[in-house]
């Protein structure tokens, strides 16, 4: 074998025993006994510290230094196996078992601590969390940039200056629209109850009507929605209230979004570098454009609205139009993963000023309360009632993933380039989504974008679908016809 091929070998095994991590993961969000998690915190930590010992083994070196690839995605590959490599050999083995172990752990303190509204249980993991992650990107940046080293873990090629210059040319323009639509009547919302059980089985539908292949994937309920795995197995979970069956619909069209993007990589991708999401960036932009662009549109909302009477019966709105301004209403409210498409950014913006400053030590873990409670009133004009909807209704922080959500609005930046060239190309595309039929939509974003994977990095890969270079006009100019038509601004 070729040191080409010995690599890919060698990394293929790598990427299936991740996928076995990735698996431990899901179960412990969905069906794990919850007396489980001090072992599950020891399994991850021991398949952690073997994982590490891979991507940091010595003879990838080797295979790099005189592996020749023969095609783009041969050269792609060595590019993605270089830069994990390189990654690994700076970060520790036991530091990296101890993330690991650590953080399965404070996962379940967190839920716990959110169920509990009790902050103060929380922190003394959290500040153990975040010490351990100080230190791995101090080891990362090398003496560089603390937390930008943090954000490459999930955006290659994006600083936090870039993120900060984006975040501040939207920023003035959101508060704006909000305010003007605030200024208007609320539309009428839901009425009426809305059982688990019928909630569920919409979600399954819906989620086919996206394209998602249940063949090779699983729809469950978990505290926090996510998305996990890639190729031939890949899990969604949702979360239900029996007052908001939104809540239960847009968080599976969410993830279906995620989930479509690692079902359609090219399987010849298949437990490679190249065979899943290449950022969680790029991997937003799909859950944002099949949650908002397009499971938001007035066309898809129509046909949305005719599941959901023939579900529910009497939902307290009459007509398509209704139903539409419905979907899209813009009120006061704390949780991130509810907000309407305009407010959200601001959330994230939120939280990446606080998590940048707990990175770089100018913001301690037992003043993070605070100064959340205190952010949010200055943003958006109300105090924060409880913790669950404060700085405990996310899972992120708990497990370690700083420099993530940032990653968001990213997302909903690329998804506003995105919608722009689909509309583009296909312009008959509401009369299709008015009947439920997606195909056109995810069929465009899968020809365009999905089946490459990692093949390209992040801002290539969004500037190849989208015909531009990415930044936030297209969605500024998006949301500013969304709203100022639904509310005759």
């Amino acid at each position: 074998m070729s040191s080409f091929d010995q690599l890919i070998a060698f990394e293929r095994e790598t990427q299936a025993l991740g996928q076995i991590a990735g698996r431990l993961g899901w179960d412990q969000e969905t069906m794990m006994p919850r007396g489980a998690a001090p072992q599950r915190g020891e399994e991850m930590a021991a398949l952690e510290g073997v994982l590490h010992a891979r991507r940091s083994d010595p003879r990838v070196a080797e295979w790099l230094e005189s592996a020749e690839a023969t095609d783009e995605a041969g050269a792609a590959q060595l590019r993605e196996i270089r830069r994990s490599y390189e990654r690994a050999v700076k970060v520790p083995g036991d530091l990296a078992s101890t993330i690991a172990r650590v953080t399965s752990e404070a996962q379940g303190k967190w839920a716990e601590a959110r169920a509990n509204e009790d902050v103060t249980a929380f922190l003394p993991v959290l500040k153990e969390v975040v010490a351990l992650k100080r230190q791995e990107g101090q080891a990362l940046a090398a003496g560089g940039n603390l937390y930008d080293a943090m954000v490459a873990d999930y955006e290659q090629g994006t600083t936090s200056a870039e993120i900060a210059e984006i975040f501040d040319a939207m920023r003035p323009e959101l508060v704006d629209l909000r305010a003007r639509v605030l200024e208007k009547p609320l539309p009428q919302g839901l009425t009426g109850r809305y059982s688990d059980a019928a909630q569920m089985e919409l979600a399954r539908r819906i989620a086919v009507a996206f394209g998602y292949n249940l063949a090779h994937g699983r729809l469950d309920k978990a505290v926090h929605p996510f998305s996990s795995g890639s190729g031939l197995d890949v899990r969604i979970t949702t979360r239900t209230n029996e007052s908001d069956p939104f809540n239960c619909i847009y968080s599976t069209i969410h993830e279906v979004g995620h989930a479509a993007y690692e079902q359609n990589v090219d399987k010849a991708h298949l437990l490679t570098a190249l065979g899943r999401g290449v950022s969680m960036g790029v991997h937003e932009s799909q859950s944002r454009i099949y949650e908002n662009q397009i499971g938001r549109s007035r066309a898809f909302t129509g046909w949305l609205f005719r599941q959901m009477v023939e579900s529910f019966g009497d939902i307290g709105v009459a007509t398509e139009e209704a139903f539409y301004a419905a979907v899209n209403r813009v009120q006061n409210g704390y949780i991130r993963t509810e907000s309407d498409e305009l407010q959200y950014n601001l959330h994230i913006m939120l939280r990446f000023d606080l998590e940048r400053a707990l990175m770089l030590g100018d913001l301690q873990v037992e003043d993070l309360e605070t100064a959340w409670n205190d952010r949010f009133l200055a943003d958006f004009g109300y105090a924060v009632d409880k913790p669950s909807h404060g700085c405990l209704q996310d899972v992120h922080w708990s497990v370690g993933l700083f420099g993530y959500f940032p990653t968001y609005s990213l997302g909903n930046v690329y998804a506003g380039c995105l919608n722009e060239a689909l509309r583009r190309d296909v312009p008959k595309l509401d009369a299709q989504l008015a009947e439920g039929d997606t195909s056109a939509a995810t069929g465009w974003l899968r020809d365009n974008l999905q089946q490459f994977g990692g093949l390209r990095e992040p801002k290539e890969t969004i500037t190849h679908a989208a015909g531009r270079t990415p930044d936030h006009k297209p969605l500024m100019s998006y949301l500013n016809a969304k709203f100022s038509d639904i509310y005759g601004l």
